[in-house]
């Protein structure tokens, strides 16, 4: 496992901080959580991108599109 070392400007470590405490979980898990969520996201846009010229080509142009045939 690696680590890495940042530096928070005041507001955001006491944000962080209360979160913290109003979650019950450490800075540390909180820390590790964020990038984890940010970096999934990434790649679903990515993966997105990816796909859509064959969601186009079959018809699918908006989310409504998709969820009206998974959800039937």
């Amino acid at each position: 496992m690696g680590t890495l070392t940042i530096r928070l400007d005041e507001q955001l470590e006491q944000d962080l901080n209360r979160l913290a405490a109003r979650t019950r979980r450490t800075k540390s898990d909180l820390a590790r959580e964020m990038p984890r969520k940010h970096l999934a996201l990434a790649h679903l846009r990515e993966l997105r991108g990816d796909l859509m010229p064959y969601a186009e080509a079959a018809g699918y142009l908006t989310d409504d599109d998709v969820f009206r045939d998974v959800s039937s």
